[in-house]
């Protein structure tokens, strides 16, 4: 609908449709089109604060967890991560089923305000005189809970844009998205300056310390979230052409409003989307989880060294994922969602296959760990448990290498640091790529219709994903080693591609299927 090389962000939706249409009297005013733009801004700046209050804590949970109750360990560290994505799980739907028919500012407000109450918690986690460690499973769970607007933002978001439009507003939701899992671990940063006495407010027994103050920080940006969504959010719905729509969600009737236009929506694109997006969260979710071990383990880093130099592939992945976001918005004018979402997987996949161990070159084995014969039940928690170790620990003598109790130490080869690299590089472009296509492609199938629980469904599996993924990566790289754990993965993708080949020409726009509009290329 933007005229010829301005962005659809940047002119309002005034069509080119011939006099004595329908959709000729039914025009988008300039004041509309502003508040319109206003208003899904709010919301990238809402996506941006929750993963912030995910990511801001993620560093020093075990080191807190440690102080406030002494009968905490590894396996109870794993339930307290997973609470969060557990706690969306089971609020997507719900959030989404409400903002389908009351005002979006109700579930959006409720969340907000569920999420700085859990912020709170956490704060106070270390007053009771027992059993502290549930109050922060319980906090982690609450503030999982409140993400679960995320269902909301992004049915709003392809509520209120045009079809031309999607693309470019999911890609930068998803970028908003991922510059807070980037800055989270760097306010946590800046955080670890005040130590971990900090100070006290006797009076209400707050502490203020390195582990409480970015959750305060995370409770103060909840609060200002709430205020701007109060005064600037509005209820906005087109259809895919640009037509006001006729909704529930409306705070003032519009008689220029059209309404939803009548037709079913392909369960089966929608089923196939959901697993589309569950396999690509899995596969991401267990590569961050892996890269610890395996890099201690290849390349015999210390605890140090490898919180270190993890860090900054993490970072420079996410730095990548916020570029490769912008491309795709680009690069879909001319190929076409559905192509991007096939080459992700492809080159997710070969990222995977470059890390299958070649050749006769052997990681160095750390016989210190040789305690018995048996392979270790190592859990979730137990490897995520890496990266908190205290730096003021002695690593002068550290055991470091392959721990042979891990029996495929001894007979599997050493995956190569050029490896490691490429196949980082070749996931962080893949990984991206799929998320924002298959968020852009769900929105597109469900057209027009009210698109909140199923937008609820989506983020639930993503949120399943993000909780399997570790358990199942852990359980077989710990047995059976790198070389079957990156296989699987390998045939997992190759499924998944099969799976989108199959139902390639179903993946279409509501008002594409329903011959109302073309849509090109792709």
């Amino acid at each position: 609908m933007a005229g010829r090389g301005i962005p659809a962000e940047q002119e309002p939706l005034l069509g080119d449709r011939p006099p004595g249409s329908r959709e000729w009297n039914i025009i988008e005013t300039q004041e509309h089109y502003k508040s319109r733009w206003r208003s899904i801004r709010i919301l990238y700046l809402t996506m941006f604060l929750s993963s912030v209050g995910f990511s801001i804590v993620v560093m020093s949970i075990w080191p807190y967890l440690q102080k406030i109750d002494k009968t905490a360990d590894t396996s109870f560290l794993g339930w307290v991560i997973a609470s969060f994505s557990l706690g969306q799980m089971v609020a997507s739907p719900v959030f989404g089923f409400w903002s389908n028919y009351r005002p979006r500012k109700e579930p959006l407000i409720v969340s907000i305000f569920i999420s700085v109450a859990a912020n709170c918690l956490y704060a106070y986690v270390h007053v009771p005189a027992s059993h502290n460690k549930y109050y922060m499973l319980v906090a982690r769970g609450l503030v999982g809970f409140g993400a679960g607007n995320v269902a909301v933002v992004r049915s709003y978001i392809a509520g209120a844009t045009t079809l031309q439009e999607r693309t470019s507003s999911m890609a930068d939701t998803s970028a908003c998205q991922a510059l807070g899992f980037i800055l989270g671990p760097v306010f946590q940063t800046c955080f670890a300056l005040i130590g971990e006495k900090g100070v006290t407010w006797e009076t209400i027994q707050l502490q203020i310390n390195m582990y409480t103050a970015p959750v305060l920080l995370g409770a103060f940006l909840g609060v200002l979230n709430i205020i701007l969504i109060l005064i600037i959010l509005r209820e906005h719905r087109v259809d895919d052409s640009g037509r006001q729509c006729k909704s529930v969600n409306f705070e003032e009737a519009n008689t220029d409003e059209v309404q939803v236009p009548q037709g079913s929506i392909d369960q089966v694109a929608v089923v196939t989307t959901n697993v589309l997006f569950f396999v690509v969260l899995f596969i991401f979710a267990l590569f961050e989880t892996i890269l610890t071990p395996l890099t201690m383990d290849m390349y015999a880093w210390t605890r140090e060294q490898a919180v270190l130099y993890d860090g900054i592939i993490l970072a420079a992945l996410g730095v990548e994922a916020v570029i490769i976001f912008m491309g795709v918005k680009l690069l879909s004018k001319k190929i076409g969602e559905r192509a991007i979402l096939l080459g992700g997987l492809v080159i997710v996949w070969a990222g995977f296959f470059i890390l299958l161990p070649w050749g006769n070159q052997y990681p160095k084995i750390q016989w210190e760990d040789l305690h018995n014969n048996s392979i270790p039940n190592t859990t979730f928690g137990e490897i995520i448990t890496t990266l908190w170790r205290s730096p003021r620990e002695n690593h002068s003598e550290e055991p470091t290498g392959c721990p042979v109790g891990q029996a495929w130490c001894l007979y599997t080869p050493v995956v190569h640091l050029a490896q490691f690299l490429t196949s980082a590089v070749l996931i962080g472009i893949g990984y991206p790529s799929c998320n924002v296509m298959s968020y852009t492609i769900y929105s597109k199938i469900l057209g027009p219709k009210p698109q909140g629980v199923y937008m609820g469904w989506l983020t639930a599996s993503g949120s399943a994903a993000r909780i399997l993924g570790p358990v199942f990566i852990s359980q077989v790289y710990t047995s059976w080693g790198p070389r079957w754990a990156f296989s699987l993965v390998c045939g997992t993708v190759v499924l998944t591609v099969t799976l989108l080949g199959v139902t390639y020409r179903r993946l279409v726009a509501f008002s594409v299927r329903h011959g109302g509009i073309q849509e090109s290329p792709g």
